[in-house]
């Protein structure tokens, strides 16, 4: 029973919630940063270059064929293509450069407000009951 126990207590603390949260946002992020690299920027640069379709590169090893059959008989069986699709190499880095930037410029935010809300005096705490008391005699014997 103590397992289940230190698992509950582990599964309701805080910083699990948080991770969670953190993972579901970070993967619709993610998908909107694919959609972003794939839908928006990437046709532009297909363009800017000649009319490429960066999905569709690759560097073939061996050329797939189609079978050859006589009748229901295989004569020959179909061989697959072999390709090094580096288009597609290609798409993922440049999803990873601007997830990586869009993190980037999201912390460097969040430590700037940090910053300034560190720089900002905070105003200090009213003297207690005492400090004031003390004060009013100190007033009182310079009369």
């Amino acid at each position: 029973m103590g397992i289940v126990k230190e698992f509950k207590e582990f599964a309701v603390k805080g910083n699990m919630l948080d991770m969670a949260v953190g993972i579901i946002i970070g993967g619709a992020f993610g998908k909107i940063i694919t959609s972003l690299v794939n839908d928006i920027l990437m046709p532009p640069i297909g363009m800017a270059l000649g009319k490429v379709d960066f999905t569709s590169l690759k560097a073939i090893l061996q050329k797939g064929q189609d079978a050859v059959m006589d009748g229901a008989a295989v004569i020959q069986p179909a061989v697959s293509e072999v390709s090094i699709n580096y288009g597609m190499f290609l798409q993922n880095i440049i999803d990873f450069i601007i997830v990586a930037l869009c993190i980037f410029f999201v912390i460097k935010g969040m430590n700037s407000l940090k910053k300034k809300e560190e720089a900002a005096p905070a105003t200090p705490p009213p003297p207690s009951d005492e400090v004031v008391l003390l004060k009013e005699i100190r007033d009182l014997l310079k009369k």
